[in-house]
């Protein structure tokens, strides 16, 4: 299982200790925030890395369908080229593939069907995951942003941080839905 990973450990560290250090009520804020948006982009990682591992199975099992389609088309082909043979070459009646050559028609199909779903479900955890991937990403900016901010002593990036946060947020609540 592939998982993103948010190294923002050390950037939450150096965080906390500024604000102790500062003993100011905005650098606490600025401390929980950030540890907020870690839990965010930790959340948003995970359930990045799931779907980009679901895209890949049923990626898989579509093609595994599609392979088996292909020696249906194969095993339907030679039946009937099989039975053409066989009633141009004999005088006396020979035994009919009609039936299995419409079996192996259906099953097809119905192996098509299976294949085509499969391909859609990967393609719609692949979304998914590229959604859930620009969350992580926005969260890990805050995150940075935040660090300056208690670095600085500067609120305005603390509030570009909230909003980047924000922002963060709606990729993640589209990648759930």
């Amino acid at each position: 299982m592939e998982e993103i990973e948010v190294p923002t450990e050390h950037l939450q560290e150096a965080i906390h200790e500024k604000a102790e250090e500062q003993k100011e009520k905005w650098a606490l804020y600025v401390a929980l925030s950030t540890a907020f948006m870690a839990v965010l982009a930790a959340i948003a990682g995970l359930l990045s890395g799931h779907h980009v591992n679901e895209a890949m199975i049923d990626q898989i099992k579509s093609s595994d369908q599609w392979a088996f389609y292909q020696a249906k088309g194969i095993k339907s082909e030679i039946a009937s080229s099989s039975d053409k043979i066989l009633k141009s070459l004999s005088a006396k009646p020979v035994e009919d593939n009609s039936q299995t050559i419409a079996r192996y028609e259906k099953e097809k199909e119905e192996i098509k069907a299976t294949a085509e779903e499969k391909a859609k479900s990967s393609e719609a955890h692949l979304s998914r995951h590229v959604t859930l991937s620009k969350a992580v990403t926005i969260f890990q900016i805050a995150i940075a942003i935040s660090a300056i901010s208690i670095l600085t002593k500067r609120k305005l990036l603390w509030y570009i941080a909230i909003v980047l946060t924000l922002a963060g947020s709606v990729f993640l609540i589209l990648g759930l839905i």
